[in-house]
């Protein structure tokens, strides 16, 4: 059973390794984090919520909102079109921000890297990237129960000043016929989406939402089908740590998605959700502290799948 001790053990452990990483460097406004924050929530079934750490400073969500992103999509153009036109389900082996695949496959090997993401970003319904936004936004304070979350501007000016590999990747899509609609328009969603602040406490409940099938812990409201959640934690067990995913499977051993922005969210399945955030990231673009304190947990709990 996850104590508030064991948590505040994990945090003690993991706070040693924030020194050997980086923040992301390749985003103005991310660069400048202090690269020392840490925090670890976890929320479990039964209501309980054990916080340790910087667990309300807010970060902008990066790549685990790919999570929601995937969601909305497999609504409005449904999984089978998704997964057999668009984007694939196995991982790379490469960086997340790598063209080298469209190159011998035009279908993005998987929905958690950046060609996946931006494929999965135009497949979402909306006259323009605003009503996309506005979309994504009510479904990520959902997920959150979290209704103050909102775009943090400077980071996405930042954003879409400095992605031009995402711009490369996009219209490589689009060249392809894979990407739908405007590249543009899906591009300044793509950063948009990227760039939402949220804390470990709001990543804590979308993954718990994730580790009760799809349902709201509170009041049991369908959010995602189940069917589809258990796809999505396959997905984040075998592709959410970028190309860090099979060690991550190795010495954790359970589902995560991180971003760059120092997230990593955790469903449990019907356990907990659990809520990283560490900004200093290891050389996979990872949490270096939030994946020792998640390797902690792990052994500490016996939960590893393996």
């Amino acid at each position: 059973m996850l104590t508030e001790e064991i948590l505040k053990d994990a945090l003690h452990y993991g706070k040693a390794f924030t020194k050997l990483g980086k923040t992301a460097q390749y985003i103005p406004q991310l660069k400048e984090v202090n690269k020392y924050y840490l925090g670890v929530c976890a929320m479990d079934l039964d209501g309980m919520v054990l916080e340790a750490g910087d667990t309300r400073v807010p970060f902008t969500i990066q790549s685990i909102s790919k999570l929601v992103s995937l969601i909305l999509a497999i609504r409005d153009c449904g999984a089978d079109h998704l997964f057999h036109e668009k984007v694939g389900v196995e991982p790379t082996g490469d960086p997340f921000n790598s063209i080298v695949k469209l190159e011998t496959r035009t279908r993005p090997f998987n929905p958690f890297i950046n060609a996946g993401a931006i494929t999965v970003a135009s497949c979402i319904k909306g006259k323009d990237a605003d009503e996309k936004f506005g979309r994504f936004l009510e479904f990520t304070r959902k997920l959150c129960d979290n209704d103050a979350i909102e775009l943090n501007h400077p980071v996405y000016e930042s954003e879409r000043a400095t992605g031009d590999r995402n711009r490369a990747l996009a219209y490589y899509l689009k060249a392809s016929g894979i990407l739908e609609g405007d590249v543009e328009e899906c591009l300044d969603f793509y950063f948009r989406m990227c760039s939402v602040d949220v804390t470990a406490h709001d990543i804590a409940h979308m993954s718990l939402v994730l580790a009760n099938h799809g349902a709201d812990p509170e009041d049991q409201e369908e959010l995602i089908e189940p069917q589809y959640a258990k796809a999505i934690r396959a997905l984040m067990l075998t592709c959410g740590m970028y190309d860090g995913s099979g060690e991550f499977a190795m010495t954790v051993g359970f589902p995560a998605k991180s971003g760059v922005g120092g997230g990593i969210a955790v469903p449990l399945v019907d356990r907990m959700g659990i809520g990283v955030f560490g900004p200093a990231l290891d050389e996979k673009g990872n949490s270096a502290g939030g994946i020792k304190i998640l390797e902690y947990l792990s052994n500490k709990m016996d939960i590893s799948l393996f």
